[in-house]
């Protein structure tokens, strides 16, 4: 597959190394020199010294071949252009970040994809709703939802209460168990457990299950006594703290904390008026203490610096907050931030490169996510009328090593899956897997 991505800023090399790992045909494109300079020579892509808004550019590219071609510049303007262009000179698919939510209505879909823009991408929101998502329950790190709400998947930090310490899997399943440990990540390695395998304590274990059998879920994980998050204070006032504010349950009360006063002017304008703009500076603790974040349970930080947000949810947890979510750009610091105990972290390139990669899929695939933390992703497959994956059960069709599958959710119901489940046509798959292998998994589904 000939992939031309525009833009070598930070969505796009990230991307491009991810899409370099699955042996595509990559070229990056930048009118900055030094900034295509930057990319690892270790990296099988081409790169392209040359403005995606130029004709002359984009043949130089060979965007006649292209299967694909990404357009991820920080001007959303460029990259609409850019999209008509590539779609104008032969580039089968086309995809634009924009930061226009507009943009994004259904009834401008087709009016975008005659003009050549065929798929939008506004990683900003994609992150506000995972952000929103983290915060409704304070005991957990990360949260998906699939089929609707069938099935969940769940992350959550094993602490001395938990209930599953130190033993076998085995011994933890059986007939009628809700829910299915899908990965362990354990320090910096990410595991795909067997029935011998066991949680041990700072483990941060995934589990697919049910709506109805989270409260187990959170007893047995020893998070019984964790407060519900009825109170979140966002420190920067950036699109994605808007975005988040907007989203925000009715239930819960917002605080956004900016520096900038014009900015606090126009956030107020964009936000509900029962969200509370404060001009201030969220690193204050003086500030903080005054505004009642004693009676915060989730302190969210989205200022334009991963070390300021790291050390502002440092300062918010020993101030006594529950939950914390640190937006950490730096990919180097992620590692870091899991290792200082920063509750859910986000990354908009991960997110924004998740989505895309949906993308490229050719299965029928509805969700695709980054496990932050882990080199992991998870993804829903819809099974296909005679695809291999329906020609016996799951531990006789050869899934690639490093795959799991966590449930499948058939005719609405979210069902747990074991090895002698035989999938069926139609029925939604919920499937985890190590590194970026989904292009493996595809032909199991089609």
């Amino acid at each position: 597959m000939k992939i031309i991505i525009a833009g070598a800023g930070a969505v796009g090399t990230h991307l491009a190394k991810l899409l370099s790992d699955e042996k595509q045909d990559i070229i990056l494109m930048d009118e900055n020199e030094d900034r295509l300079g930057k990319m690892n020579n270790n990296i099988d892509l081409m790169t392209v010294n040359n403005s995606p808004t130029s004709i002359n550019g984009l043949k130089s590219a060979g965007i006649s071949g292209a299967d694909l071609f990404i357009a991820v510049t920080p001007d959303e303007s460029r990259n609409m252009t850019a999209c008509m262009l590539a779609t104008s000179l032969g580039a089968k698919k086309t995809v634009a970040r924009i930061d226009n939510y507009e943009y994004l209505l259904p009834k401008y879909k087709e009016f975008f994809s005659q003009l050549g823009v065929h798929s939008l991408i506004y990683p900003e929101m994609l992150a506000a709703r995972d952000i929103v998502d983290a915060v409704k329950m304070s005991w957990i790190r990360q949260w998906w939802e699939f089929a609707g709400g069938s099935l969940v998947l769940i992350g959550t930090k094993m602490r001395e209460t938990a209930e599953i310490l130190n033993v076998p899997l085995y011994e933890l399943g059986g007939e009628g168990i809700p829910f299915h440990v899908v990965a362990i990540k354990r320090g910096s390695e990410t595991i795909i457990p067997r029935g011998d395998d066991k949680i041990h304590l700072n483990d941060v274990v995934y589990f697919t299950t049910t709506k109805k059998a989270i409260p187990y879920i959170k007893k047995i994980s020893g998070k019984e006594n964790e407060p519900e998050v009825r109170n979140v204070m966002i420190m920067g006032g950036s699109r994605i703290a808007v975005r988040t504010a907007q989203y925000m349950p009715d239930y819960m009360s917002t605080t956004i904390v900016e520096t900038d006063r014009n900015r606090c002017a126009r956030i107020t304008e964009l936000v509900d008026d029962d969200v509370m703009v404060i001009n201030g500076d969220g690193r204050d603790m003086e500030l903080l203490v005054s505004e009642g974040i004693q009676n915060t349970q989730a302190f969210v930080a989205l200022t334009g610096n991963s070390e300021t947000n790291i050390l502002a949810c440092l300062a918010a947890k020993r101030m006594g907050v529950s939950k914390t979510v640190a937006e950490v750009e730096n990919v180097d610091y992620i590692t870091m931030a899991e290792s200082l105990d920063i509750g859910t972290v986000i990354n908009k390139k991960f997110i924004a490169a998740s989505h895309i990669y949906q993308m490229m899929l050719d299965a029928d695939v509805s969700n695709v996510k980054c496990l932050t933390f882990a080199n992991a992703d998870v993804a829903e497959f819809t099974a296909k009328p005679g695809s291999r994956i329906t020609k016996g059960p799951v531990k006789e069709v050869g899934l690639p090593k490093g795959t799991t599958i966590g449930g499948l959710v058939r005719n609405g119901e979210g069902l747990l899956v074991t090895g002698n489940t035989t999938i069926q046509e139609n029925d939604h798959v919920v499937v985890f897997c190590l590194g970026f292998m989904m292009k493996k998994l595809e032909k199991f589904f089609n």
